[in-house]
C-alpha cells in the first residue's frame, strides 16, 4: 500500500532527522524536550508553561520535569503570572540564551544540510504536501 511506504518513509525521515540534532543536544547536556523549551522562549520570549506545551507539542506531564531541570540550571526561570497567580511564566535567561546563540545555529545547519538533497522546488513541494497533511493551508499560519 502506497500509505504505509509514505508513513514508513516520513517515519525514517524524521528518525534520520532526530539522530542527527539530539548528538547536538547532547554534545551540550540537554535533551530534546529541554532543547525544545528553550527553543520556544528563544524565539518567542516568555510563554506560560500551557503555551511552552503547545508549541512543543508535549503532554503535561513531561513539562513540570523539563522546566525543573532546566530551572537548575539556570537556563530559564520560572515566574508567577501577575494576571493569574494559577499560571507560571517561564523566562529564558541570560546563561540560556548564550547556550542557544551556540546550540540553535548548530541544529539548524544540520537539519539545513540533511534537506539540501533537495533543490529548492522540491522543498517547496514537500513543504506543500505537509502543511496539506497537517492541515495548514494558510501561510500566515506556519510563523514559527
Amino acid at each position: 500500500m502506497t500509505e504505509l511506504k509514505i508513513f514508513i518513509g516520513m517515519s525514517r525521515a524524521l528518525n534520520k532527522i532526530n539522530r542527527a540534532t539530539n548528538k547536538v543536544y547532547t554534545k551540550y547536556g540537554l535533551t530534546s524536550a529541554q532543547f525544545a523549551v528553550l527553543e520556544a522562549l528563544y524565539h518567542k520570549g516568555d510563554l506560560s508553561v500551557g503555551e511552552v506545551q503547545d508549541k512543543i507539542l508535549s503532554t503535561s506531564g513531561t513539562i513540570p520535569v523539563i522546566v525543573k531541570n532546566l530551572e537548575k540550571e539556570g537556563f530559564l526561570e520560572k515566574r508567577n503570572d501577575d494576571n493569574d497567580k494559577r499560571r507560571f511564566i517561564l523566562h529564558i535567561t541570560q546563561k540560556g540564551r548564550e547556550l542557544m546563540d551556540i546550540v540553535y545555529p548548530e541544529n539548524e545547519a544540520i537539519i539545513v544540510s540533511m534537506m539540501n538533497i533537495w533543490n529548492k522546488e522540491e522543498q517547496e513541494e514537500i513543504l506543500k504536501y505537509m502543511k496539506k497533511f497537517g492541515g495548514v493551508e494558510d501561510e500566515k499560519n506556519d510563523k514559527k
